[in-house]
């Protein structure tokens, strides 16, 4: 049986309007009066422009109250260093994107605690791990509502919904154990030796010798953010492992969050401003296709399945049948799909409903 996917094609302008009758389509019998609702966004780097605006967010949190949820903003701290690294830098991240409790009528808290510490340690049993370490405060939700921008992505080949959860709620831990198969490495011709690596990394596995990058393997924790912020391309990424393997270590962190603790989940996916990389980068390209719409539904797979089809199937800046290898040729994006649906999490299969 196909999985109904719900397609709102309006323009951002007419989005924040049209978003309750979505909701109300998709969402309405999810949430519960009474239930501590988590919202799982990603609130955007310091600088980046493509990132989900609080417009298309604030009807979302004022359908859950009307339901008599009690919804809260939520994501974890990321690995490499920048505005969302520790729980008070990303709070004022948030806050400076428009996220702050007074503006969204919603508590904003960071999954994995003030000091990175509330962790949940959720047994998979699955290929790559027997455990995944999730971020605390949103596995103890009752429901959870996954707003997430659609784009391109360096590692997965894009960023839906799939990874919004299992990377993006995974504890610190869990991200390193996630990257551990990425080693970049340096082409020397082409590096100019600005240093942006070196500010960017974590681990501090990177410095300039003889004017020239270098990466030090054994620190290096496989985040592949030096890849991103190199002006000049002399970052690649080099894999320890196949470049699949992170796509299902994703899958398997997303397993463990919607299969083993929050069960009742929907999924909003925003096809707009479609940029090549993740938001968190503090810029963004220009986007790859004109905006589409969003697309909502209660199965993991089938959302991203079909986001990815009608990205593939839109005109747009990046030519040819599929945008996502044009981008990162490296990358079978459809991994993330194909293990997911074998674990359990959904259907590749899909219906598309228009709102």
């Amino acid at each position: 049986m196909k999985s109904k996917v719900y397609l709102l094609r309006k323009n951002k302008d007419e989005l924040p309007g049209a978003m309750p009758e979505l909701f109300a389509a998709a969402a309405g019998s999810s949430v519960k009066k009474g239930d501590s609702v988590a919202v799982k966004l990603h609130f955007g780097e310091p600088g980046n422009k493509a990132y989900l605006k609080p417009t298309f967010v604030k009807p979302v949190i004022e359908a859950i109250r009307k339901l008599g949820g009690t919804p809260f903003l939520t994501d974890a701290n990321t690995l490499y260093r920048g505005g969302r690294s520790d729980t008070k830098k990303h709070l004022q991240s948030a806050a400076g994107h428009g996220y702050t409790k007074e503006a969204m009528g919603s508590d904003i808290v960071i999954a994995d605690g003030p000091d990175g510490r509330d962790i949940d340690n959720v047994k998979v049993n699955l290929k790559h791990f027997k455990d995944v370490s999730l971020a605390g405060a949103a596995t103890r939700a009752d429901c959870m509502i996954v707003l997430t921008h659609f784009k391109g992505h360096e590692l997965t080949g894009f960023g839906g919904s799939i990874k919004n959860v299992g990377m993006g709620l995974g504890s610190k831990p869990g991200k390193q154990r996630m990257h551990a198969d990425v080693r970049p490495r340096v082409n020397s011709d082409r590096c100019i030796g600005d240093g942006e690596c070196v500010k960017m990394c974590p681990v501090s596995a990177i410095t300039l010798v003889n004017g020239k990058a270098r990466i030090n393997q054994k620190k290096c924790i496989g985040c592949a953010e030096c890849v991103v912020v190199c002006p000049t391309g002399a970052i690649a990424i080099s894999w320890a492992g196949t470049p699949d393997s992170v796509q299902e270590k994703m899958a398997e962190y997303t397993y463990g969050m919607v299969r083993e603790r929050v069960r009742r989940v929907v999924y909003f996916n925003f096809i707009i401003d479609v940029s090549p990389n993740c938001d968190c980068y503090a810029f963004n390209d220009p986007p790859i296709v004109p905006d589409i719409g969003v697309t909502a539904s209660s199965d993991i797979v089938a959302i991203d399945q079909a986001c990815a089809d009608l990205v593939n199937n839109t005109d747009g800046r990046i030519k040819g049948p599929d945008k996502f290898r044009a981008l990162y040729p490296d990358v079978d994006w459809s991994v993330q799909l194909s293990y997911s649906e074998r674990i359990g999490l959904g259907s590749r299969s899909y219906r598309l409903v228009e709102i």
